[in-house]
């Protein structure tokens, strides 16, 4: 079943070639295309384009197939095209003529428009929830580790002294940023597109702002053909920040594996953490953190993709919109599941509190020496060239000590700052709005 076939039949090849894997991919839209229709179904009734025993059958029928869309029971049958065709297929075979008035005022455009935002505000949702996650582990391992000192290296090579705390805190500050920024990319999300239909806006007389409040958007995109050019265009936001947050976590994996190595032993991950090897076995082996940079390394290139499918192209809808959504949303999964086993890994890590005491390290106290120096009233320039001068003839020496106070240091963490930035942030997503209009819509409150 085609919502625009008439007389003449596709050829198969044609068919399957056009069709590609939206019928999979459009399983996982099923929810919010259920959505979408009855906000502007509800919406079709208030302008007279339905009557009220209509609208009540319809909602009727469309909460059965959202809970078989949530329960995983929905299926697009052989045969039909896509989400909305299958949809429009189960309710008139359920309700005759009736289900057949749902498309009135909006084309497949505005339709594959509207699921894509729902789900993709969704997902938002659930990512913003395993950053925080890891974010909490994070600062948690911070506060536990803040007085155990580690080295901390330029150029791979050992420079001065860091710690633990500041090794864990600095990812949650980097994760803190990643949420600001898919916070922008949530307010592109979350702007109503239904009712532009296919780009040009209907005769109809319906109203726009209905279904943004029905379906819980900040706005619409009000210029019609501005709502069709958001195509391609909300993926590519979005997977900038997905792109963001994949680079955090493929740098902390980096970190991971180092530290993890014999040569480093910084850290250890708990036996049942690591794997094995087939003939060597002392190994344990970092696979989970090795996958994780390979797997966020591969999530870094989902904005070029996109760019590269949506280039070129003029205003108008185009097939080649399609492809977008095979590599869009699996993306989401992906980039929670790396999300989840490292916020994991990270609050299980062991940690090597005496890393110090091996005598190469000693050397990272060469600055604290300079500086201690300083406070005595020798010139900077000139104490920097004594302990130069006293580790060229080996006669250098430190306490191990450190007396860093500034904001940010190591003996000033700030994590409960970083702690307020992050809930700031996520307080301005607002799901609560959301949830509500949604909740509202299906009539579950």
């Amino acid at each position: 079943m085609k919502l625009w076939e008439k007389s003449v039949q596709v050829n198969k090849d044609v068919e399957s070639y056009t069709v590609g894997r939206d019928r999979e991919l459009d399983v996982y839209l099923a929810p919010y295309d259920v959505l979408g229709s009855m906000a502007h179904i509800t919406m079709l009734e208030s302008v007279g384009l339905l009557t009220k025993e209509e609208l009540a059958v319809l909602i009727k029928e469309l909460k059965v197939i959202y809970k078989q869309a949530v329960s995983g029971e929905f299926v697009i049958e052989n045969g039909i095209e896509d989400v909305h065709s299958q949809v429009e297929l189960m309710l008139t075979r359920k309700l005759g003529d009736v289900g057949k008035k749902i498309h009135s005022g909006r084309s497949r455009n505005d339709q594959v428009l509207i699921d894509l935002k729902l789900f993709t505000r969704d997902q938002i949702h659930s990512l913003v929830n395993s950053v925080t996650k890891l974010i909490d582990v994070l600062l948690l391992q911070s506060e536990k580790y803040k007085n155990i000192l580690m080295p901390g290296y330029t150029h791979l090579q050992i420079a001065m002294p860091s710690s633990f705390g500041l090794w864990f805190g600095s990812y949650a500050e980097s994760l803190v940023d990643d949420l600001q920024l898919l916070l922008a990319a949530y307010r592109i999300c979350n702007r109503n597109p239904l009712g532009s239909a296919a780009g040009y806006g209907s005769s109809f007389p319906l109203n726009r702002q209905m279904t943004t409040d029905l379906l819980g958007f900040d706005s619409m995109n009000y210029n019609v053909v501005y709502a069709q050019m958001g195509r391609g265009k909300m993926e590519r936001v979005v997977a900038f920040a997905i792109a963001n947050i994949a680079a955090t976590l493929s740098k902390l994996s980096y970190d991971a594996c180092l530290y993890n190595s014999q040569n480093f032993g910084f850290i250890k991950l708990p036996d049942e953490y690591t794997t094995g090897s087939s003939i060597m076995p002392h190994k344990k082996n970092p696979d989970v953190f090795e996958l994780t940079r390979a797997k966020c390394n591969k999530l870094q290139g989902l904005p070029n993709n996109i760019t590269l499918i949506t280039n070129n192209l003029p205003s108008g809808y185009f097939r080649d919109l399609q492809i977008i959504k095979e590599l869009f949303i699996p993306s989401f999964e992906e980039m929670n599941d790396c999300l989840q086993m490292v916020a994991q890994m990270m609050g299980e890590v062991k940690i090597n509190e005496h890393i110090l005491d091996d005598p190469k390290y000693l050397l990272i106290f060469s600055v604290e020496e300079v500086n201690r120096l300083v406070l005595e009233g020798v010139p900077f320039r000139d104490a920097y060239k004594q302990v130069g001068l006293e580790i060229e003839k080996g006669n250098f020496s430190h306490n191990k000590e450190v007396h860093h106070t500034h904001e940010g240091s190591i003996g000033n963490l700030c994590n409960d700052r970083i702690d307020i930035l992050k809930q700031q942030i996520v307080d301005q997503f607002e799901f609560e709005k959301v949830i509500s209009a949604e909740t509202k819509l299906l009539g579950e409150n």
